[in-house]
C-alpha cells in the first residue's frame, strides 16, 4: 500500500520543522497586520473603509498586496513592496553603472550589495509612510494624536521598523522554512483575502448585484487559468549539449549522452508580475495619499488608478520589460555559451562561435510569449470587473497577479518539499514521485 505523502512530510523531522517554523513566522506576519500604529483610531478606520471609500480602487489595491494590513494602518501595512521597489532600482543600476557591478563580482560584494539595498528600503519606507501619515490626516477621527508632528514622527518610525521586520521574517522563511521567504508573506497575504472577498461575492449573489451566471462563468474561467498557470510554469526547452571526452589524471571527464540545458516557457516565474505591480505601487501610494492637497498628484492618481486603461498599459509593458530584463540577469546567454565552451562541450549543429546567438535567440523566443502570457493574465481583474460588475476585491482574487502569484509560489514550495522528501528516501507528493516538466 502506497504511503501517504502528507504523512511523510511530517515524519521527516527536517521537514516538520521547516514546515512548523513556516507556520509560525506567517501567524506572526497576520498577527502584526492588524496591530494598529499608535495614534491611530480603529473604529474610525472602519467606519471610513467600510462607508465612504467601499471599493476604493487604490485602498483595494494596497491591501491586495498587504493582505488588509494597509486599511488596517497596521505595522505591516507597507509589506514587502518597498524592499523589492529598492531591489528593483538597485538592479537597474548595477547595470547602468559598471562600477557598481564589478563590486558586487568582487569578494563580499554581494553582501555590501544588499546592505546598500536594505539602507534604500528604509529610505523608500520613510517616504511612503510620510505619504500615509498625510492620508490618514484626511480620514475623520482617525488621529487620535494631538501633535501632528509627533504623530508622524511615531507613525514614519512605526511603519518602517515594521517593513524591515516583515523582510526579516520573509528571510527567516527562506533559510530556515519552506519556500521563498518574500513570495510566501505575498502569498499569506492574498490567501488571507479569500474568505472575506467569497462572502462579499455571496452577499452580493443574494442580493441580486450580481448574476449567478456570471459567478459560474468566471469560476470555469478561473479553473481554465490556473490549469493554463500550471501548464505555462512546468514547460520547458531542453538545449541539447554534448560534451567531448577529457582525460584528467586518470579519469575520464565528459562523453555523457543525453545532456541538456532546461529553459522554462517562462524562465523570470511571477517576478516580473511582482516587479511590475511593486515598481507602479510606489508612485500610486504618492499620487493617492498627497493627491488631495496637490492638484497634479491627484491628476496622476487618477491616471495611475488600477482599473484605468492607462495603468493596465503600463502594467503589460513593465511585464514584459522585467521578464526580458531579469531573464538576462539570471541566464546570461554569454556565460552560459563561456561555460559550455570551457568545459569542452558543443550544441549539435551550432557552430561554436555562434551558441551565444543561438542561446539568446532562443531565450528571446521564450521570453516574448511568456511576457505576453503574463500580461494578459495580470490584466483579468480589470476585464472580470468591467465585464461582470465584480468589485475590485474580488476580481483581483480570482484572477491576474493572484493567480500567477498563488500558482507559482505553491509550484516552488511543492518542488522543496518533493526534493526533501527525495532526499529522505520518501515517495514525493505526485503519483509517480516527482512533479513533471512539459518538453517543447
Amino acid at each position: 500500500m502506497a504511503s501517504n505523502p502528507i504523512v511523510n512530510m511530517f515524519k521527516v523531522k527536517e521537514l516538520r520543522e521547516r514546515v512548523f517554523f513556516t507556520l509560525i513566522v506567517l501567524a506572526v506576519f497576520r498577527l502584526g497586520s492588524v496591530l494598529t500604529i499608535p495614534g491611530i483610531n480603529p473604529q474610525a478606520l472602519t467606519a471610513y473603509f467600510d462607508t465612504v471609500t467601499r471599493g476604493n480602487a487604490f485602498v483595494d489595491y494596497m491591501d491586495f498586496f498587504a493582505g488588509g494590513a494597509f486599511s488596517n494602518f497596521s505595522v505591516f501595512m507597507l509589506g514587502v513592496m518597498p524592499y523589492i521597489s529598492t531591489q528593483i532600482i538597485m538592479q537597474l543600476a548595477l547595470i547602468i553603472f559598471p562600477s557598481l557591478k564589478r563590486i558586487a563580482q568582487e569578494d563580499g560584494g554581494q553582501r555590501r550589495v544588499q546592505m546598500w539595498t536594505r539602507v534604500g528600503t528604509v529610505f523608500v519606507c520613510l517616504i511612503q509612510s510620510l505619504a500615509v501619515t498625510v492620508y490618514a490626516g484626511s480620514i475623520p477621527g482617525a488621529i487620535v494624536i494631538d501633535s501632528q508632528v509627533l504623530f508622524k514622527i511615531i507613525a514614519m518610525i512605526t511603519v518602517t521598523t515594521g517593513t524591515m521586520v516583515t523582510i526579516w521574517l520573509g528571510e527567516q522563511i527562506t533559510e530556515r522554512g519552506i519556500g521563498n521567504g518574500i513570495s510566501m508573506l505575498i502569498f499569506a497575504g492574498i490567501v488571507a483575502r479569500l474568505p472575506s472577498a467569497l462572502y462579499e461575492l455571496g452577499s452580493m449573489v443574494s442580493s441580486g448585484e450580481i448574476n449567478p451566471v456570471f459567478v459560474i462563468v468566471v469560476l470555469i474561467m478561473f479553473i481554465a487559468i490556473i490549469a493554463l498557470v500550471v501548464y505555462e510554469q512546468q514547460g520547458q526547452r531542453k538545449i541539447p549539449v554534448h560534451y567531448a571526452k577529457r582525460v584528467v589524471g586518470r579519469r575520464i571527464y565528459g562523453g555523457q549522452p543525453n545532456q541538456y540545458i532546461p529553459f522554462k516557457i517562462n524562465p523570470s516565474g511571477v517576478i516580473p508580475v511582482i516587479f511590475a505591480s511593486s515598481f507602479l505601487t510606489f508612485p500610486l501610494q504618492i499620487a493617492s495619499s498627497l493627491g488631495p492637497n496637490v492638484r497634479w498628484l491627484n491628476g496622476l492618481a487618477t491616471f495611475l488608478r488600477p482599473t484605468g486603461i492607462w495603468y493596465n498599459i503600463l502594467l503589460v509593458l513593465l511585464i514584459v520589460f522585467f521578464a526580458y530584463f531579469y531573464t538576462q540577469v539570471t541566464l546570461n546567454p554569454t556565460e552560459i555559451a563561456k561555460n559550455i565552451r570551457e568545459n569542452g562541450g558543443s550544441i549539435p549543429g551550432i557552430r561554436t562561435d555562434k551558441t551565444e546567438e543561438y542561446m539568446q535567440k532562443v531565450l528571446n523566443r521564450l521570453v516574448l510569449p511568456g511576457s505576453l502570457y503574463l500580461a494578459v493574465i495580470a490584466v483579468l481583474p480589470t476585464i472580470i470587473q468591467h465585464l461582470f460588475g465584480f468589485p475590485p476585491s474580488i476580481s483581483m482574487i480570482m484572477g491576474g497577479t493572484s493567480l500567477l502569484i498563488l500558482v507559482g509560489v505553491d509550484l516552488d514550495t511543492m518542488s522543496q518539499v518533493e526534493a526533501l522528501l527525495k532526499m529522505h528516501h520518501h515517495d514525493g507528493l505526485v503519483r509517480k514521485g516527482k512533479l513533471r516538466s512539459r518538453n517543447l
